[in-house]
């Protein structure tokens, strides 16, 4: 028997329960509850037969209320009252990890109090598709398969992120820059694209990555826009993970065995803790290497289109991108504190410009080392590419950054000593040559 208990402030009155709904995929089955206000709740899981009990505090059901019918894991379910509090029982297939969240009001929808219940390991969720998992670290892959890109708009709904100095949101600005991404995504052979959120309404970080997760990306990149209390501050960036944050997720992975999953194609559940901990830091390596290489790509294509805040990819503890088997990086789209820099981020071509970058960056990354089974497997052709110096850059640097000697990249170059100028362009040779 378990017990969980979540709640969510003060009871300023008895709460209604409105409606529900049911909705069963191949991983989870989910309940809405529809509240009048935030609820106190608590959850038992029962036994011989499986169920979940959950009792909500001083709450009552509107007139007409129809429990939602059987989908998925869950049989069907019942209601009644135990003393002040609604009790509200899913009879269930079979055992379930459940987890809950409660949301506030958004995008027209009222307060909900949400249960997901996950079939235990060995059992699948009935009546539901089965998943397509799909990674650049997946051992499985499909036949000709496109590489999926998730595109994640920044903040949204409820958190409107930073304001320009002409009144425009954050939230507004990267939304329209994620969705001529996802178009120019999906015009490329090979590439097809995901938003994680296409409207105006917010989802908690850790969800968007799950979301890429369930969708079989091969890539997410995390669309904002930058600010700064001096409105001078300006250019994108590119960011990727930093070790600390990747420590600290794989910690939280390994620590809570409700979440531990396919990873890297590999189900961590059954695994003990010495085992679990090697596969998934053998994944978290190849999944920060893959998201340092592409971002890299991704900043010299961006240096085309105007001026980078930093020379170099940078570090951070972004929750976005922690998953431990997709690439992740975040993108800065410039400065929307900075009122020239927000002009742009408003004109439709520049983003345009911003989004084509992007993908230039996405594609020479791929494009060198495509996912085995995919499309662009198939059909690669060998191109030299070009990158754009950038402020700091060295000769070395950047042979490093591309796997190619330094005797090779003079050579392509016809350079013969290490000076660079900062706006030149440079190509980059097919292959290694030696020393």
């Amino acid at each position: 028997m378990l017990l969980a208990m979540s709640m969510a402030g003060s009871l300023a009155s008895a709460a209604e329960i409105r409606s529900m709904r049911v909705s069963a995929e191949a991983d989870a089955t989910r309940a809405v509850l529809d509240v009048s206000a935030p609820v106190q709740y608590k959850l038992l899981t029962l036994q011989n037969p499986d169920r979940l009990v959950l009792d909500i505090s001083a709450s009552t059901l509107a007139a007409g209320f129809d429990p939602a019918a059987g989908s998925g894991v869950l049989k069907g379910v019942r209601t009644g009252k135990q003393g002040k509090d609604l009790r509200v029982v899913f009879d269930l297939n079979g055992g379930v990890r459940p987890k809950t969240f409660l949301l506030p009001p958004d995008a027209g929808a009222g307060h909900r109090l949400v249960i997901d219940l996950q079939p235990v390991a060995g059992q699948a969720n009935a009546s539901a598709p089965a998943p397509a998992v799909r990674t650049v670290a997946s051992a499985v892959p499909d036949t000709e398969r496109k590489i999926v890109v998730a595109i994640d708009a920044g903040h949204g709904g409820k958190d409107p992120g930073a304001r320009g100095p002409t009144g425009s949101w954050e939230k507004d600005i990267v939304l329209q820059v994620a969705r001529e991404l996802a178009k120019q995504i999906d015009a490329e052979p090979g590439f097809e694209s995901f938003l994680v959120r296409d409207g105006d309404y917010y989802i908690v970080h850790q969800e968007r990555y799950e979301k890429a997760r369930k969708a079989g990306a091969d890539l997410f990149i995390s669309v904002h826009a930058d600010a700064f209390y001096k409105p001078t501050a300006n250019g994108s960036s590119v960011f990727v993970l930093s070790t600390r944050g990747a420590s600290g997720e794989a910690a939280r992975w390994l620590a809570d065995r409700e979440n531990r999953d396919l990873v890297g194609g590999v189900s961590l559940d059954d695994k003990d803790n010495t085992l679990a901990a090697v596969l998934l830091d053998l994944s978290q390596s190849a999944t920060m290497k893959a998201s340092d290489d592409i971002a890299n790509h991704v900043l010299d294509a961006m240096k085309r289109v105007g001026k980078t805040h930093k020379p170099h990819v940078e570090r951070a503890n972004f929750i976005v991108l922690r998953s431990p088997d997709v690439p992740s990086l975040l993108v800065e789209t410039g400065f929307i504190s900075n009122p020239a820099e927000e002009k742009k981020l408003k004109d439709p071509a520049h983003r345009r410009k911003l989004a084509a970058a992007v993908v230039d960056g996405v594609r020479d990354y791929f494009s060198a080392q495509p996912p085995p089974g995919t499309w662009l497997a198939s059909n690669a052709t060998a191109r030299p590419r070009q990158v754009v110096v950038g402020r700091g850059d060295t000769l070395s640097q950047i042979a490093t950054r591309h796997g190619v000697s330094l005797t090779s990249l003079r050579a392509a170059n016809g350079i013969k000593g290490d000076t660079l100028k900062a706006g030149a362009r440079l190509t980059i040779p097919l292959a290694m040559n030696p020393e």
